[in-house]
C-alpha cells in the first residue's frame, strides 16, 4: 500500500525522521480515543457487558478470546493500530515490512501511554470531586451545628 502524500517525503532523512516522529504522536491519539471509548465509556456499556459475559462462557477458546479483545483497551489498541496502519500506510524508521512491524509496535505503546494518563487524570478528577463533597458535607454539619447552638430567633437584632 503506497503511502499517502503527507507521509511521502524527499526530504533529508533527519526532516523525514522528525516527520515520523510527528506522526507517531499525532496517529496515537485517534487511536486511544477509539480504543478507550469502545472498551470504557457508558455509549458502549452493553456491548462491553455482552462480549464480558461472552468471553467468560464461549465454548470456543478462539471465540472467548475475541470477545475480550473488546473489554480490555490494550488488547483492543492493537487491533485499532492495525486498522490506522492500513488506512494511513505509516512506517516508522524502515521502509517495508520492517517499518510496518516497527511503526504498529511504536503506535501502540504511545496510544497506551496517552490512555495510561487519561485514566490517571479521571482518577485524579474523580478524588477532587470526592475532596470537594467531602469538605461541602463537613461545612454542612457545621452549619447546622451553628443553627441549632444559637436558634435564629435568639439573634439580637438592630433596631
Amino acid at each position: 500500500m503506497p503511502l499517502p502524500l503527507a507521509l511521502v517525503s524527499t526530504a533529508p532523512p533527519g526532516e523525514q525522521l522528525a516527520r515520523q516522529i510527528v506522526w507517531l504522536f499525532v496517529l496515537a491519539i485517534p487511536i486511544a480515543c477509539v480504543a478507550w471509548t469502545i472498551t470504557h465509556e457508558e455509549i458502549f456499556r452493553e456491548g462491553r457487558e455482552y462480549c464480558s459475559e461472552r468471553s467468560k462462557t464461549c465454548k470456543r477458546l478462539l471465540s472467548r478470546k475475541a470477545f475480550y479483545l473488546v473489554t480490555c483497551e490494550y488488547c483492543f489498541s492493537h487491533w485499532i493500530t492495525l486498522l490506522a496502519l492500513l488506512l494511513t500506510g505509516y512506517r516508522l524508521l524502515l521502509d517495508g515490512a520492517m517499518g510496518y512491524v516497527i511503526g504498529f509496535f511504536a503506535l501502540v505503546f504511545v496510544a497506551n501511554i496517552y490512555m495510561s494518563l487519561y485514566s490517571r487524570l479521571r482518577i485524579d478528577i474523580r478524588s477532587e470531586r470526592a475532596a470537594a463533597t467531602v469538605k461541602e458535607k463537613h461545612a454542612d454539619v457545621i452549619a447546622k451545628q451553628l443553627e441549632v447552638a444559637v436558634p435564629p430567633s435568639d439573634v439580637p437584632t438592630e433596631n
